[in-house]
């Protein structure tokens, strides 16, 4: 029954449920359900059976054996390892510290101990993956197992997650700062010259974030070694790559691009990062898809600053500035497109009727 303006009844329970929860609100509540989900499958998804699978492997050995060798090392179940001959030890140890290696089985036919090089600032428990993997297959030949550590991590560095850690921080601190701006101002800017302060003013925290990340994991804490301008230039294209795609994507979505930055950055890119585990452990959809996203970009990256000399950085530069470049572009864009759209049709375009005499 409606009620006339004097009636004082009580309302009905459905109605205090519609007016305590609007259906904007349930939306949006339905989407973080849907977030959180994501973010338990993408997690366990990734980590919960750790498998390595085609792990780069060199192998020196005499000409004789090297080719028997790197055929029965090539068929181990899994396709475990990616083998491939190597000439000398020395050729081994360059290709594992630039990054095309990720380990390498140095023979000696003159004894029954053979040495497996690897390193461990690419990620300890692809070392130790590794190691097991090998151990098994000279146990099988009855030959044991030397390990050599060629690229060490830091005494600080536990498990060698610190660099891991550091883009999680960099990335988290992007996410915010857009956010924040646009909680403070309004999701979408109003023209292309408040897009363009907005930008500004990500910049300058990046540039902030990404100087203070690099000090406290190097000189404070003696987390990372390496060179502490590079982990900065790095952080700040981090940071400004993460911030401009949200700020990107709030201009296309409204604040619910923030959940959609959340769900690129931590939902998708955290699992994939080759973090807690590098590349070769993940499943076929998170190895994929990691090297991609800035999370990827930036750990492959703060780990051969710290730990190989700054080797095998263009590629995951190129995937953070592409993420920059992107986020600008779109964020400008937006800004330039809602300024039209909010105009009047009279300030866009000349009136054909002339003023009379």
């Amino acid at each position: 029954m409606d009620r006339t303006p004097g009636d004082t009844a009580r309302p009905t329970f459905a109605e205090e449920v519609r007016e305590a929860v609007t259906g904007r609100a349930a939306l949006l509540v339905i989407g973080a359900l849907v977030l959180q989900l994501a973010f338990i499958t993408s997690y366990v998804g990734a980590f919960h059976a750790p498998k390595p699978k085609d792990v780069a492997v060199g192998v020196v050995a005499p000409p004789a054996l090297s080719g028997q060798l790197v055929e029965r090392l090539g068929r181990l179940p899994g396709r475990a390892l990616e083998v491939r001959a190597v000439p000398d030890r020395a050729a081994a140890v360059r290709q594992i510290r630039e990054r095309d290696l990720d380990a390498a089985l140095v023979v000696d036919p003159r004894s029954t101990t053979d040495t497996l090089l690897v390193a461990g600032g690419a990620g300890s428990s692809l070392a130790q993956a590794t190691e097991a993997v090998v151990t098994r297959a000279e146990a099988a030949e009855q030959r044991s197992l030397k390990v050599t550590d060629v690229a060490p991590v830091a005494a600080g560095d536990s498990r060698g997650l610190s660099s891991f850690y550091l883009v999680v921080g960099w990335c988290v601190g992007g996410y915010l700062c857009a956010a924040i701006l646009a909680i403070s101002a309004g999701a979408r800017p109003a023209n292309a010259r408040r897009a363009g302060f907005r930008l500004a003013a990500l910049a300058l925290y990046a540039a902030v974030a990404g100087l203070l990340g690099a000090v406290i994991t190097g000189p404070v804490l003696g987390a990372l070694p390496g060179s502490v301008l590079g982990l900065w230039g790095l952080g700040t294209l981090v940071v400004f790559a993460v911030g401009a795609t949200t700020l990107a994507l709030q201009g296309l979505a409204g604040i619910v691009g923030i959940g959609l930055a959340i769900a690129l950055v931590v939902v998708l890119g955290n699992p994939s990062a080759g973090g807690a585990y590098p590349y070769p452990l993940l499943p076929p959809f998170w190895r994929a898809i990691g090297p991609a996203l800035p999370p990827g970009a930036g750990t492959w990256s703060a780990r051969s600053i710290a730990y190989f000399q700054g080797n095998a950085l263009t590629c995951p530069l190129l995937v953070l500035s592409a993420w920059a470049v992107a986020g600008t572009a779109v964020t400008m864009a937006c800004a330039v497109f809602r300024r039209r759209e909010e105009e009047p049709a009279g300030a866009r375009e000349p009136s054909s009727l002339h003023p009379g005499p």
